[in-house]
């Protein structure tokens, strides 16, 4: 037996011994810590922890936090971010009642931040999260989104968007999803001179990335097919847009763009209709909430709005649609749910390859970004809607749907296109964010 303690020396070939040991611990340690598992290494790596999530549905899984930065009460898109937050967190419930993703529990709901679409308060939120969560599942808005872009970069934290501007084709942390504001507003031009006579196109924006994307777009068709147009810029608050119904009823346009939240869609529609105004008014996804189909504007809105969709109705019959409708349980229907849902989708698919890479770590998720060329939206969005591998002009998804408002419809809205691309978008090349155009 040998003593626990000796005053001998130990003999050459002993410390020989030692020694090699220490060396073949020196050489290959590193190496052998790099074959563990991220899960080994959890509690290393920022919105990554191997204790289960807070309400894990797997009690024996770690957890992956994830933030969100969204407008939840008092801003001009709140009817549009609870109903996102709430699918967004739907979404990832369902993915870890599927058995999470390899070994560990999505947490969408620990990190939510109430920031009021007020870019300060923006980035004040996403300071005090960024070191605790792993990636953004939502940052709503396009000049909010811009106050923490840097800082987005320089930590390498991959993003998801609640909002749509061109410029984050070429933004290598964020993770879009549906076509860019220009080019559904491309899209938007294409179809109504299809539909008729146009002579004048007008767009009404808020100021800002936002607004000034989508008057890209319109503006660049326009020209494509020699129409008169005119960008008019129009403040937040529904009860601040009578300038804008003045330019209206002024320059009598064929054709009126909308890029404005949903209550100053509705005044702006119903008050210049109020004034005689006959013509036709389009919006995106931001300018629409179903609510506004219970209040006055309805019959206005009804007989002159058209939604330009960057996907098809809460209803529609495809498995993501299901699954969707299932995981969120009863709910009035708002197509607003359909967008906080589809936009996880590339999220989800970048988490999954980072673990079969196995780098579930934030520079894991950049260098997965880069590889995935498809993204699985469970028929929710086509094919082409999902590569992130290529350039922006090649990447870029170009579709919108047409949609028009209809009490008869199950959330109000009756499709009149499929997914479509106009000739306008077709042919623009896509080497710099659309505002960057002349």
């Amino acid at each position: 037996m040998v003593s626990a303690r000796s005053d001998r020396p130990p003999s050459r070939a002993a410390a020989l011994l030692a020694a090699s040991v220490l060396l073949f611990a020196a050489l290959f340690g590193a190496a052998g810590c790099g074959l563990l598992s991220d899960r080994a290494n959890a509690e290393t790596v920022p919105g990554v922890t191997d204790k289960p999530c807070p309400h894990a549905v797997n009690r024996h899984h770690g957890c992956i936090y994830l933030g969100t930065l969204s407008d939840l009460s008092t801003g001009p898109f709140s009817s549009l971010g609870v109903p996102l937050t709430r699918a967004e967190r739907a979404f990832w419930q369902r993915v870890n009642e599927d058995g999470g993703i390899g070994g560990y529990d999505v947490d969408a709901v620990t990190y939510v931040r109430d920031t009021g679409y007020v870019p300060s308060r923006h980035l004040a939120a996403y300071l005090e999260i960024k070191d605790r969560v792993l990636a953004l599942a939502q940052t709503l808005g396009s000049a909010t989104s811009e106050a923490i872009l840097d800082d987005l970069r320089s930590a390498r934290i991959l993003a998801v968007p609640a909002s749509f501007q061109s410029k984050w084709e070429f933004e290598d942390v964020i993770l879009e999803s549906g076509p860019p504001y220009c080019f559904s507003y491309m899209n938007a031009v294409d179809y109504m001179v299809r539909q008729g006579k146009v002579r004048r196109v007008m767009s009404v924006r808020f100021a800002g990335d936002y607004g000034a994307d989508g008057a890209a777009g319109a503006r660049i068709a326009a020209r494509a097919h020699g129409l008169r147009y005119k960008d008019v810029q129009t403040p937040q608050g529904q009860a601040a847009q009578g300038a804008a119904v003045r330019e209206i009823l002024k320059w009598r346009p064929d054709v009126v763009l909308l890029s404005t939240g949903p209550a100053e869609n509705a005044a702006i529609v119903s008050q210049s209709v109020a004034h005689g105004f006959k013509g036709r008014f389009l919006g995106d996804n931001t300018t629409w909430n179903a609510a506004v189909m219970k209040t006055p504007a309805a019959p206005a809105m009804r007989g002159h709005f058209l939604m330009l969709a960057s996907w098809k109705p809460f209803a529609t019959d495809a498995p993501g649609y299901t699954a969707m409708r299932g995981a969120l349980g009863r709910v009035a229907p708002d197509d607003t749910y359909t967008a906080g849902w589809v936009i996880q989708y590339p999220l989800k698919a970048v988490i999954e390859r980072a673990v079969r890479n196995g780098r579930l770590t934030r520079d894991g998720l950049y260098e997965a970004m880069k590889e995935t060329s498809f993204v699985d939206y469970e028929g929710i969005l086509p094919a082409a809607a999902g590569d992130f591998s290529g350039t922006a002009n090649s990447a870029a998804f170009r579709q919108t749907v047409i949609e028009r408002p209809d009490a008869t419809q199950y959330t109000g809205l009756k499709v009149l296109t499929d997914y479509f691309t106009g000739q306008t978008a077709q042919r623009y090349r896509l080497d710099a964010p659309c505002t960057s155009a002349r």
